[in-house]
């Protein structure tokens, strides 16, 4: 008797919360899973926008880091180093570009010239 109760109840547990078929368990781990999804990208983009509130420095070219913190007295030297520049051949050309006005300059600068100070903001592309 205890058992057929026991069996009475399971059913009767089974019917109340019904059963999950495999296409609905499917769907399930779908919205699971593009949920988990959605959440990183928030949190990439809200990364995103935290390092564009923070001053900074853009390299262009060959680097392994295209954006530089801006700190007061970043040189063009030190920003260069700092994006660790990647190609064998160093840069035949710098373009600065600073609020809209671009400057083309020497690559020499780098290592004989003297220190370009940089500007928060400021864009340096390194060209072959």
């Amino acid at each position: 008797m205890r058992f057929a109760s026991a069996i009475l109840m399971l059913i009767l547990t089974l019917a109340a919360t019904g059963c999950v078929s495999r296409s609905q368990a499917r769907k399930d781990e779908q919205t699971a899973y593009l949920a988990g999804q959605n959440q990183v990208l928030r949190q990439q983009l809200q990364q995103q926008q935290a390092q564009a509130a923070l001053p900074s420095v853009t390299v262009i070219g060959p680097v392994q880091n295209g954006t530089v913190p801006w700190v007061a007295g970043l040189t063009l030297a030190q920003a260069v180093a700092t994006a660790n520049y990647l190609d064998a051949n160093p840069p035949q050309k710098i373009i600065l570009t600073r609020q809209g006005d671009s400057a083309t300059l020497d690559a020499h600068i780098l290592i004989n010239g003297p220190d370009v100070p940089l500007e928060n903001g400021d864009i340096i592309e390194l060209r072959q």
